[in-house]
């Protein structure tokens, strides 16, 4: 699947894009199922609130009980004052996660196969893990900001084998929220850990190297829809907030080797009830 400068690129940039991977027809059945299940949600009963910002406060139960579920947040900026949506619902939501791979025949049947496998075979998985699935909306306006992270943060493994999924489902540009990465930066250390103990979860300094910017370090991942984007879990990655008059849908796989040891406090766990599996 993968070209031997293709394999040579990601071990050495830390990151791959593959254009024209996903079909239109392919990208088109999961827009429109994640539309019937952000009209199947009720607001009322929740009004859980994604954010990467002070993550300590932000994570509850809702949030923790969506390793196993299919669950839909709020954009940071969805709400006013007196709680009331700004934005009709479907223009209000932040993502949908994180179990979409395992429990909508939909996800499972775009996040599963052949081709999937070869890549991650390609890039060395040589026992794929698929741990989470997320769908991005990246709202128009209200779009939130991801600060810089790794992946490995939130999944901990011995050695570290996390690798990132993510497909464009619309145009990504610098205006609409694109993803901005640090070439070569997954050669850095590890900065953070997401830690869960029990039904708290924090998030611990490791390491205070300075994250890039776009003057330090950092390029722009301009991407059409269908594209493939796969980066190492040490990757530093960001996207800024979304203050154009269009979305910037994307969908992504969270992926470690069960070669590794995968860390028992990172916050996503899965048990019998819904085994962790690979892309076959």
């Amino acid at each position: 699947m993968l070209s031997i400068e293709q394999q040579a690129q990601f071990r050495e940039q830390g990151y791959l894009v593959l254009p024209g991977f996903k079909s239109v027809a392919a990208i088109a059945a999961v827009r429109e199922r994640a539309g019937q299940i952000v009209e199947a949600f009720d607001p009322s009963e929740n009004r859980p609130v994604f954010t990467t910002q002070e993550q300590d406060r932000k994570v509850d139960d809702y949030f923790l009980d969506s390793a196993t579920e299919v669950r839909c947040f709020f954009e940071e900026e969805a709400h006013d004052e007196q709680g009331r949506l700004r934005v009709p619902k479907h223009l209000a939501i932040n993502k949908i996660g994180h179990a979409l791979h395992d429990l909508d025949p939909v996800f499972e049947q775009f996040s599963h196969g052949p081709e999937l496998a070869a890549v991650a075979r390609d890039l060395g998985l040589t026992q794929p893990q698929v741990w989470q699935s997320m769908y991005i909306f990246k709202q128009p306006g209200i779009g939130g900001e991801v600060r810089w992270h790794q992946d490995a943060s939130f999944f901990d493994s011995d050695p570290i084998t996390v690798t990132t999924f993510w497909f464009a489902l619309e145009e990504a540009t610098r205006e609409n929220g694109c993803l901005w990465v640090e070439p070569g930066g997954h050669r850095g250390p590890l900065r953070e850990r997401f830690v869960r103990e029990g039904r708290q979860v924090k998030m611990e300094t490791l390491d205070t190297t300075p994250w890039p910017g776009p003057d330090y370090g950092a390029v722009p991942l301009e991407a059409a829809a269908g594209t493939l984007v796969l980066f190492h879990g040490l990757l530093p990655h960001y996207s800024a907030p979304n203050r154009s008059s269009v979305s910037r849908h994307a969908y992504t796989l969270h992926v470690t080797d069960a070669a590794s040891a995968y860390s028992p406090r990172n916050w996503l766990q899965r048990g019998d009830e819904l085994p962790v599996r690979g892309f076959t």
